[in-house]
């Protein structure tokens, strides 16, 4: 089985396109991750250490947890177009994203883990984290990272060819 790691945006549906082309008919499981409230309130460094109560922070990660069924019902959607078995599977992080996959591809058993990449480089990548970088430095299995459209594009035209479909 094949973790698809899925957040509704060009990368990830280009991630799942790919997928299909390398690994058809296979069974895949399409993972979202949400992040809990609390976590978000707790990385953003708010109080410095102390998490406030919130009210109506359940609702909220109700909310969350609810866009992210929608979101993972629109990739498994995408992954049978694109000829896989797929299931969904929605995770809270509670860690970092490239952990909660990690550890989500070690708790389903999956083979290999696919997941797009925005291809950010330079300062962009060293202040917003690359999640495909840490997945890749830390999996014990297989991983395949799908450049987004554009990104694969721009780096064709930067060599000279063209990109294979």
């Amino acid at each position: 089985m094949i973790l698809i790691c899925y957040d509704g945006s060009e990368d990830a549906r280009a991630a799942i396109e790919r997928a299909g082309a390398l690994f058809p008919g296979q069974a895949a499981t399409v993972l979202t991750i949400w992040q809990p409230f609390i976590e978000v309130v707790a990385r953003a460094g708010v109080g410095f250490g102390v998490t406030p109560a919130i009210p109506n922070s359940d609702r909220i990660d109700e909310a969350s947890q609810e866009r992210a069924q929608e979101v993972v019902q629109e990739g498994v959607e995408l992954a049978r177009a694109a000829g896989l078995d797929a299931q969904p599977h929605v995770s809270a992080q509670a860690t970092t994203t490239a952990r909660a996959i990690l550890e989500q591809a070690n708790s389903l058993g999956a083979n290999a883990i696919v997941m797009g990449s925005r291809g950010l480089t330079g300062v962009k990548s060293l202040l917003l984290g690359s999640v495909s970088h840490e997945v890749i430095h830390d999996a014990d299995r297989t991983v395949v990272v799908v450049p987004s459209p554009k990104v694969a594009a721009s780096r064709a035209r930067a060599i000279g060819g063209g990109a294979e479909s």
